[in-house]
């Protein structure tokens, strides 16, 4: 190869680096790229040795001399011929090394010179097999060597009639390499950064399993790829009053960090709003206003960009009815205990953050053993499907799947299918939730006028029922907290009250009346005659509040039975 010739392939070869190293944010796909521009064009054998410690995201180790360096294999490369036996190849550590003068110019950076096989079979020691290729008569390596710290090192090896590395292609590798450096460590700062979001968003989300008197529940969550940055999906389960219990799934928008603490801000605000017992569409109405309010704390940059979807869902479980309202998020699927699958029919209102729009409430009433499907649009846009295709799909995939007596978390992980194969481009949120109900025999209600003589009937009735109930030991502090309560709501409201009360492994005691009128806890003075009533049940029982229905307000108490009943 005259000059010329050898001027033009090496100019060549390094458009070839700088058009195809680089362009992942993956540090073993870049390590891999490097070694793919070196082979042929360069050496006949390359070899990319990285720091466990870069891969991982993090700074490399800071070890001077030999030993056992933390270098992993995670490219090798050859262009032609069969890998001398016991050879490391690519995913297996690099042995510990000898402590020898070309370890340490290594380590400050410098490239070696060319040096034969016999020259390297001495410094690679006991471990010449398994560093020095059989075929191999000459070599040289470079360090990345990024801001005086070693990520790895690059070895290239040639064999058979090609002639021995000469200076210029040392000058040439390192030229190489040097251009490899910036993209290593871009790639491995966006490894740490994403690790950081990845770790963020799964602190944020709740346990992936909940098993309550009302329905057992798993969550899944699968970050989008290493391509994407990590978004703001969550889901979440809360234990509400009366045994009910409240299902979320939502999906922010946008993606990393902020996308993230935005998401952890709304799943915090979620479940305040929540402890209030406000009515879903009520809820979702303050969740919209919060939505509005973070779009104007943020930058102008920024604030068209600031917003959510969201499905709020409450299931009863004593009358076997679920309410469900939607901020601009796909509709929740039911599989029955037949296996029949539907989409429920709910309006969906606009997205959070857009305001001027209240949010329908659609309810349905759920069979024992049914199953309810939350879900972000990630998992139907899964496989590049549209959103009809999508739910087609996850249609006929719940139909396959869903058993009943097959686990929640399998389910959830079929319905995510191979993410090895197929990594999502978006975050991917599933919950799923198998209802249980009430039996009829835990559940007593009555109707009284309000009059106070009916309070000693009230007293009564609960004993007796507490009786047949085997739970004697909550007579005396059952008996005083109906008493009040109904007496509070006879003086306070107008029309009928009703009481009721509900055995699990809680005894939930319900008085509710016509009226709007919040009760207050209050502290009373030595010599007031009155306004003990609440502090009394609040001592008396574990939790104790009110929710506002369409016609008036309950107040509840519940305490521990020590009993679990299913």
């Amino acid at each position: 190869m005259t000059e010329q010739q050898q001027s033009l392939h090496n100019l060549y070869l390094l458009y070839e680096a700088a058009r195809r190293i680089g362009r992942s944010l993956d540090v073993d796909r870049t390590a891999q790229d490097l070694a793919d521009v070196l082979v042929p064009a360069l050496g006949d054998i390359a070899t990319v040795d990285i720091d466990d410690a870069v891969r991982a995201g993090d700074e490399p180790s800071k070890i001077l001399g030999g030993g056992q360096l933390p270098l992993r294999r995670v490219a090798a490369v050859r262009n032609s011929g069969c890998w001398s036996p016991g050879f490391i190849l690519a995913g297996m550590l690099t042995p510990s090394l000898s402590d020898r003068p070309e370890i340490k110019n290594l380590q400050h950076g410098n490239v070696l010179m060319a040096f034969t096989r016999a020259e390297a079979i001495p410094a690679a020691g006991d471990f010449a097999d398994m560093m020095v290729p059989l075929d191999a008569h000459s070599g040289m390596s470079a360090p990345l060597y990024v801001r005086d710290l070693l990520f790895g090192i690059v070895t290239v090896w040639r064999t058979g009639s090609t002639p021995v590395f000469d200076r210029d292609d040392r000058k040439l590798l390192r030229e190489i390499v040097s251009r490899a450096e910036l993209s290593v460590d871009n790639a491995r700062r966006y490894t740490r950064e994403r690790h950081a979001a990845v770790a963020l968003q799964q602190g944020l989300l709740p346990r992936a399993s909940t098993d309550t008197t009302a329905a057992e529940t798993a969550g899944v969550y699968l970050p989008a790829d290493r391509g994407c940055d990590v978004g703001g999906d969550w889901y979440d389960v809360i234990p509400l009053s009366s045994l009910r219990v409240a299902f979320v799934v939502g999906d922010v928008i946008g993606h990393g960090l902020s996308a993230s603490a935005t998401m952890g801000r709304l799943r915090t605000a979620v479940q305040a709003l929540a402890d209030l017992d406000l009515d879903p569409g009520a809820l979702l109405t303050h969740l919209d206003d919060l939505v509005q309010r973070l779009a104007d704390e943020a930058d102008l940059s920024r604030r068209d960009v600031v917003g959510a979807t969201c499905v709020y869902a409450v299931y009863d479980p004593v009358v076997g009815r679920c309410t469900i309202v939607s901020a601009g998020h796909p509709p929740p699927a039911v599989v029955t205990p037949e296996g029949t699958v539907d989409f429920v029919d709910v309006s969906p209102g606009p997205p959070l953050g857009v305001g001027g729009m209240p949010f329908e409430v659609t309810e349905i009433d759920l069979k024992p053993g049914s199953m309810l499907v939350l879900y972000t649009d990630g998992l139907l846009n899964r496989h590049n499907r549209d959103v009809t295709r999508g739910m087609e799909w996850l249609h006929d995939r719940l139909e396959a799947l869903c058993d009943a007596d097959r686990p929640l978390d399998d389910i959830g992980r079929a319905l995510l299918g191979d993410t090895s194969s197929t990594p999502p481009a978006d975050d991917v949120v599933v919950l799923l939730a198998r209802t249980r109900t009430v039996a009829a025999e835990a559940v007593v209600d009555w109707e009284f006028p309000a009059d106070p003589s009916v309070v000693a009937e009230v007293r009564s009735l609960t004993t007796r029922q507490l009786a047949a109930w085997n739970l004697d030991d909550l007579v005396f502090t059952t008996e005083l907290v109906v008493s009040e309560l109904a007496t509070n709501a006879i003086r306070y409201a107008q029309g009928p009250i009703r009481v009721r009360l509900i055995r699990d492994a809680l005894l939930v005691c319900e008085v509710a009346d016509a009226s709007n009128t919040q009760p207050r806890l209050c502290y009373a003075h030595a010599t007031d005659e009155g306004g003990r009533g609440l502090f009394l049940v609040a001592q008396m029982t574990r939790r104790w509040g009110s929710r506002y229905g369409r016609l008036g307000k309950t107040i509840w108490t519940e305490q521990p039975t020590h009993t679990v009943y299913k």
